[in-house]
């Protein structure tokens, strides 16, 4: 039990933690001329969106696979995003049309020799488990392919929104190998054991309506002229967690993730422990008195 407590306590530490400049966009979240060169873009969007980021990956010429650059730069981002204590919402995106991560870069992976190899995929693996543990909700819009470690990445997110024409698939078979992101683990959590094993071995690939089918993707849209449909319901379901309680937001984050890894009776301490948490927090009492007063709360995150 301590080692659960210790999570909590560990995960609440970063409210306190200094926040990042934010830089202002429109909610289309498109990189301007100078970020054109850079594989990872973090935008943070303002006026009522404030508290939103958008992580887009920019990776053209390689169809956003994961490369040493792309890793390197998606660690950084992650760092900055995880000391920001002003951001409330993250959504993962890519600003390539018609894909949204292609998994490894296998002409950079064919170049490594064997030692190289397994610790560029543990350090995959442990980026991954980066955006699965960041304090805000993760949201990953899915507007193309999203196969091998692309879909690794959506895993690690809370809420993953596809376009109808999405291709998601864990494919690594077809290579001979397995998928070594965390896809073992996390996939079977969210569709099942059995449904996890078949898609695995098949290698098979679905679109963003057989996703939905299976519990793969909490939302499915059509595809838009623009490209950006999953994108845009993504950010339509920031915008709903946005006037919540930040804090309350970031510990039910805690109590679900690390309550559905327990017992029951050890998920109930976490919970308990939890909204202990928020107790004495000037969010709880605004909220009280929003509602007493009949007008919207305006939480502050402390």
């Amino acid at each position: 039990m301590v080692s659960l407590m210790t999570s909590v306590r560990v995960t609440t530490s970063l409210y306190h933690l200094c926040a990042c400049t934010a830089r202002t966009l429109t909610t289309s979240a498109m990189p301007s001329p100078k970020d054109e060169a850079k594989e990872v873009i973090i935008n943070y969007l303002d006026g009522k969106d404030n508290g939103i980021a958008v992580l887009g990956l920019n990776r053209s010429a390689a169809r956003n696979s994961f490369g040493k650059t792309l890793v390197s730069q998606l660690n950084e981002a992650l760092a900055s995003i995880r000391e920001n204590n002003k951001l409330r919402v993250l959504i993962i995106r890519s600003l390539v049309p018609k894909i949204f991560c292609a998994g490894a870069d296998l002409r950079e992976r064919f170049k490594m020799d064997s030692s190289e190899v397994p610790r560029f995929v543990s350090s995959l693996r442990s980026l991954i488990t980066d955006v699965e543990t960041l304090p805000t909700p993760v949201i990953s819009a899915i507007d193309g392919a999203a196969v091998g470690g692309g879909l690794e990445l959506a895993l690690a997110t809370d809420i993953r929104v596809a376009s109808s024409e999405a291709k998601m698939g864990l494919v690594e078979t077809k290579l001979a190998i397995i998928p070594g992101g965390g896809g073992t683990q996390r996939l079977p959590r969210i569709i099942g054991v059995a449904k996890a094993k078949e898609l695995i071995y098949t290698a098979r690939i679905l679109d963003g309506e057989q996703a939905m089918q299976i519990g793969l993707v909490n939302e499915v849209v059509p595809q838009n002229k623009a490209g950006d449909a999953a994108y845009q319901m993504a950010l339509s379901i920031a915008r709903e967690i946005l006037p919540n309680g930040p804090i309350g937001v970031r510990l039910a984050k805690v109590a679900i993730s690390k309550g559905t890894e327990v017992s029951l009776e050890d998920g109930l301490e976490i919970e308990g422990q939890c909204y202990s948490k928020l107790i004495d927090t000037k969010d709880r009492i605004e909220g009280l008195t929003a509602f007493a007063a009949k007008r919207v709360p305006i939480y502050q995150g402390a």
